[in-house]
């Protein structure tokens, strides 16, 4: 190499010589073990094997066809399940204990003929059954093995040679040279290195050898001829005897070599590697001869082809499988189950989670939020989005129930305001009454927000009107109690308390404090935590049900102040319940409460048992059961009394009943 001596082989096919930096001047003619190892791969490939066993000729010749085996299947699903050098005192039978126990049926040797024999004779002797071996391209083509007595049963052979390309004229030459007797003027005459002593080979041992690899030395031989042709200027029969020939300029026409040889074009590429090139894909039939059943061209294009119905397996006409677990089915994911990547357990991907194979087999992926996948998996679908349109029955019906509210409270409040100086109309709060139908028709604006998308303002108005005036309400019907009780129980009792509330209008002054304590509260929540829209994903995975969030946390302390007036409420209205029979505007305040409590439980329930789409129909409906409830069970019979029986609308009947109450209690 000092000296850029061109050598050109005919059977190294070693990777290391294609490193120019160290065999600057180093050529071949046979494809590199790259191109071979390339060749395996593809057949295994094609075949799904993925759980093979390498064993190599302990030299660099093996070695290297092992490591670049191992770079050829970092980035395929291919696995080296078992791998061993081979010498000459290979314990053969350990080396087929270790494969028959991790279950590897496919057996790559790279190995010369005569490593390769006695593997496989070991193999007929120790009874290794059912495998398929791949032969590298120095044995696939052996003589003799095809033959040997019971290689039929450790399985399918197949294997990886170059092409037999006839040589016009060879066998003519080897009988030729065969018949001479060279050594006799073997001092006299000079003869090429082709005459040797050879006399222990006849002619027919000579043509019937393995002659895959002759195209090889003849295109070796006739490269060199022609870049020494090219530098001697050489044509029409005559050279230039002039021309004094180093060996750099014949290497130099090497390189440029492009010349053809059999209808094959010789090249070398910038690594002194053949540009050419063409494998043949073999089997060892049940005759006891090679078969072509594929072929794998390099150049000028990378083409593979096998022909599976040539091929007679020891399975009885099916593949064989080389795998270390099963391939999992669709929707399983794989979990490692050792070093190797082939040998793995599976575990179904869980609802809302997939798998992509081609991407990623090992991981279950998360949907995102706005999808959803069942157990099992390989992609993830669109949620349906849901929410109650203003169109929808129920929101129309809840709707026009509101309507309705609003009507009866502007009547109830036009009829009590033609009545306002009867006793009914005072016993049943006087001006407060106002305040209390207003309210109740403001908290209806709430109901007509629990449609449709919500949105901020939606969200807002959802709640705002209802816990705002509801409060106002429940303030008001606790003043209301408080005064009943008031009235018939502690005026005689504690004189200085009435005399003290009647005063200073202690009823107005309550829900005064009641209303800017809850305003103050709710502005206080909507600053911090502004009620907003919300997608409910967790309940229903192939559904989103829009609605509204809102921070129980921040709104708590206006929600007990709700709490605790309808508390207050309950005990005034439950302490009055002996009053008169006719006068029981407290049994009608407790029944009022009692509805109210029952209408939340029941939603509240419902609430943590279901969160679809209808739960917004429910809250609806929960809100207007509240307001009617003070509607109906409330106000109602007094405008029947009014309308119906104006003779209990009188001063002198309320007297009689108050007089013989108080009769009752004196006793």
């Amino acid at each position: 190499m000092m000296n850029l001596i061109p050598m050109v082989s005919y059977g190294a096919a070693s990777s290391i010589f294609s490193g120019k930096k160290n065999f600057p001047s180093f050529l071949r003619t046979v494809n590199p073990n790259k191109d071979i190892i390339r060749v395996i791969v593809k057949i295994l490939q094609h075949f799904n094997w993925r759980w093979v066993a390498f064993l190599n000729i302990d030299d660099d010749y093996g070695n290297d066809g092992l490591q670049l085996f191992i770079e050829s299947i970092k980035d395929t699903n291919i696995c080296l399940a078992y791998t061993e050098a081979l010498h000459p005192f290979t314990d053969y039978s350990q080396i087929f204990k270790q494969i028959e126990a991790q279950r590897v049926r496919i057996i790559i040797v790279v190995a010369p003929e005569w490593t390769a024999e006695a593997l496989i004779k070991s193999a007929i002797r120790l009874n290794v059954t059912n495998k398929v071996w791949i032969a590298g391209d120095a044995w696939s083509l052996n003589k003799g093995l095809p033959k040997e007595k019971g290689i039929e049963n450790i399985g399918t052979v197949l294997g990886v040679a170059l092409p037999e390309i006839p040589i016009p004229g060879f066998s003519d030459f080897i009988n030729s040279s065969k018949s001479k007797t060279h050594f006799e003027n073997a001092e006299k005459n000079m003869f090429c290195n082709q005459v040797c002593n050879c006399s222990s080979l006849s002619a027919k041992d000579v043509i019937d050898a393995d002659s895959s690899f002759s195209f090889s030395v003849y295109a070796a031989v006739y490269a060199i001829a022609n870049a020494l042709h090219n530098v001697l200027q050489c044509g029409a029969g005559s050279c230039n005897g002039n021309i004094k020939v180093y060996p750099h300029m014949v290497l130099a026409e090497l390189k440029k070599s492009n010349f053809t040889l059999l209808n094959r074009s010789i090249e070398f590429d910038e690594n002194g590697d053949p540009k050419y090139g063409t494998y043949s894909i073999i089997f060892w039939n049940h005759r006891g001869h090679t078969e072509e059943i594929g072929f794998h061209n390099f150049h000028p294009s990378f083409d593979f082809f096998i022909n599976n119905s040539k091929i007679q397996w020891f399975t009885k006409g099916e593949v064989p499988t080389a795998l270390c677990s099963p391939e999992c089915p669709a929707g399983f994911a794989k979990r490692l189950n050792g070093i190797h990547q082939c040998c793995f357990n599976c575990e179904i991907c869980s609802n809302g989670t997939y798998v992509n194979s081609t991407e990623d087999p090992y991981s279950c992926i998360d949907c995102k939020e706005t999808e959803w996948s069942a157990a099992g998996s390989t992609s993830c679908k669109l949620r349906l989005v849901e929410y109650i349109p203003f169109t929808d029955s129920g929101a129309i019906l809840i709707m026009l129930g509101a309507c309705a509210l609003m009507a009866l409270t502007i009547a109830m409040s036009v009829l009590f305001a033609i009545n306002y100086n009867t006793p009914v109309v005072r016993s049943a709060g006087g001006p407060m009454c106002f305040l209390i139908l207003g309210c109740l028709s403001l908290c209806s604006l709430s109901v007509f927000f629990y449609f449709d998308k919500p949105t901020l303002s939606f969200c807002i108005m959802r709640f705002l009107p209802f816990l705002l005036f509801y409060t106002v309400c429940v303030a008001c019907f606790v003043v209301r109690s408080f005064q009943i009780v008031c009235i018939f129980k502690m005026a005689a009792k504690f004189p200085k308390v009435h005399s003290w509330w009647m005063k200073y209008h202690g009823q107005w002054l309550v829900i005064t404090v009641a209303f800017v304590t809850q305003a103050l509260l709710l502005l206080f929540n909507y600053c911090y935590a502004t009620p907003k829209p919300y997608n409910e994903t967790v309940w229903y995975p192939d559904k989103i049900i829009l609605g509204c969030e809102m921070n129980l946390n921040v709104s708590s302390a206006s929600l007990i102040v709700l709490l605790s007036l309808c508390s207050l409420c309950f005990i005034f209205s439950y302490m009055g319940k002996d009053l008169p029979k006719n006068y029981n505007e407290a049994k009608a305040i407790t029944f009022c409460l009692l509805l109210l409590i029952f209408t939340w439980v029941i939603f509240a329930t419902v609430y943590v048992l279901y969160r679809g789409k209808y739960i917004q129909t429910l809250n609806a409906l929960a809100v207007l059961s509240s307001l009617y409830s003070f509607v109906v069970w409330y106000f109602l019979p007094k405008c029947y009394i009014i309308i119906f029986q104006s003779y209990k609308n009188t001063q002198q009947y309320f007297q009689g009943l108050i007089q013989d109450y108080t009769k009752t209690i004196s006793q």
